[in-house]
């Protein structure tokens, strides 16, 4: 079996990060998505929890994805799920090269992972988790960003933190 495994804060999740995870479920025959702690983020807009809501939500079409969360190493997440694969998603040049370093990190640390890369469909390449959170901060339309539900999702959860 092969299985893959896709990390990312996912803060909040996007139509970019969907496709990538679309995409991969046609090449592997388990994708796990994991919300990842990263600590280079200092803050989150969404829990985890949140995040892994949003997730199930805008996957649940795709029958052999499964969403979780984890924090720690991903090298040993993926060993702890016996997954081979690691999915990156890349948008532009400057993605190409931070993921170039980390794959090559991951691959020392243990040989038998193998990082594969998904360029993302050229409708998606403007679109980051920062720049949703940049317009939700504005009270911003962001319905052409996230998949259909989400939207919901996080002015549901944008009303409850508000009150």
């Amino acid at each position: 079996m092969r299985k893959a495994v896709c990390s990312g804060s996912f803060d909040p999740v996007t139509k970019g990060h969907i496709d990538i995870i679309e995409r991969a479920s046609r090449m592997f025959d388990e994708i796990i998505v994991c919300v990842f702690y990263n600590p280079g983020k200092v803050t989150s807009l969404f829990s985890p929890k949140e995040r892994v809501e949003m997730l199930k939500a805008a996957t649940s079409h795709l029958p052999n994805v499964r969403v979780t969360s984890c924090s720690g190493l991903l090298n040993e997440f993926c060993e702890k799920e016996q997954a081979s694969f690691i999915v990156r998603g890349l948008r532009a040049f400057t993605d190409f090269e931070y993921e170039f370093h980390r794959a090559l990190l991951l691959k020392k640390i243990n040989e038998s992972l193998e990082t594969v890369f998904i360029m993302t469909n050229a409708n998606y390449s403007y679109i980051s988790s920062s720049g949703v959170r940049e317009l939700l901060a504005f009270d911003g339309d962001i319905n052409q960003l996230v998949p259909a539900g989400v939207a919901e999702l996080i002015n549901k959860y944008q009303k409850r933190k508000t009150k």
